[in-house]
């Protein structure tokens, strides 16, 4: 089913994140969290562009205005256009800040947009602080901008995604070493039901994923140099191997849907990975799906 991974940028991030695609543009975007950066790579000139940032920039939406993204920082959502790079404040500055930021954050298919947060673990340089348990809440941002808690005392919040069906939302817990499911309800935009998916794979902790058209999960394993595809009932259907040790999270793209976009971390890595902090590629047979949109903004 997969194929040979491939190395697409050289972008040397310390912890690239945040991978989405854009069928508009024919590009993907992500982000360099301990640089501050995204980046955007167009795929049919290969060309690369980076925009800075104040803050660490943690993930990104796409939304219903075509051209517009919300973007997450550690501290605060904003609205952001990258045509001519204008910026706004959305109104949800997290509680907290500094001493938690956000992490990784995805729009569900009501047009809510879900982001987690954790202990910052990133320093005013950017340099890597330490990160731990307990600190952490998962919140909802519905197109209103009302903001309502649905977990707390969490880890490290990574992965959000939605089954294909919309009835089931899957987020994890890099710390707890676990990765949960929830019953989604798409008229309410509410989760309920918690219960274990994946828990305790020995490679490396989960961060972030991708869901393709069948209901496979695609979860990076930070530590773990590789991507494991988990089927609908939590079963390992296939570990894919990958050049590097710190694999962070992924994107499907590509006109069909059928490019899977890695996105991988330098930090804390072992001599010998010269390309840790690259974006990678790698062709599946199933393709994924259309990223979700925030409807607000």
């Amino acid at each position: 089913m997969a194929s040979v991974v491939t190395c697409r940028v050289p972008a040397g991030d310390r912890c690239g994140e945040g991978a989405v695609w854009s069928a508009e543009e024919n590009a993907v975007y992500w982000t360099d969290i301990n640089r501050f950066l995204i980046h955007r790579h167009d795929m049919a000139s290969a060309s690369l562009r980076s925009w800075f940032f104040d803050e660490p920039v943690v993930a990104i939406s796409l939304t219903a205005k075509p051209g517009q993204f919300l973007v997450a920082l550690a501290s605060k959502l904003i609205t952001w256009w990258p045509e001519t790079d204008q910026r706004s404040d959305f109104g949800f500055a997290l509680p907290g800040s500094p001493r938690v930021r956000f992490n990784d954050g995805r729009s569900d298919p009501a047009g809510n947009f879900w982001v987690g947060s954790m202990k910052n673990n990133v320093l005013p340089d950017g340099e890597l602080g330490e990160a731990g348990p307990g600190e952490g809440v998962l919140y909802r941002v519905d197109p209103k901008g009302t903001v309502t808690e649905w977990r707390q005392d969490l880890g490290i919040s990574n992965t959000l995604c939605w089954s294909p069906d919309t009835r089931h939302f899957y987020f994890g817990d890099t710390l707890a070493n676990e990765i949960r499911v929830y019953d989604y309800d798409k008229s309410s935009g509410e989760i309920s039901n918690e219960r274990p998916f994946f828990t305790g794979f020995d490679r490396g902790f989960p961060d972030g994923s991708a869901i393709d058209s069948a209901g496979y999960l695609w979860n990076c394993r930070f530590g773990g140099g590789c991507i494991v595809r988990i089927a609908p009932d939590g079963r390992i259907d296939r570990v894919v191997d990958m050049p590097v040790l710190n694999i962070t999270t992924c994107a499907f793209g590509g006109a069909d849907l059928k490019t899977l976009f890695i996105t991988t971390a330098s930090i804390v890595s072992p001599p010998g990975n010269r390309l840790a902090g690259s974006l990678y590629t790698l062709q599946v047979e199933v393709p994924g799906m259309a990223e979700n949109r925030f409807n607000g903004a």
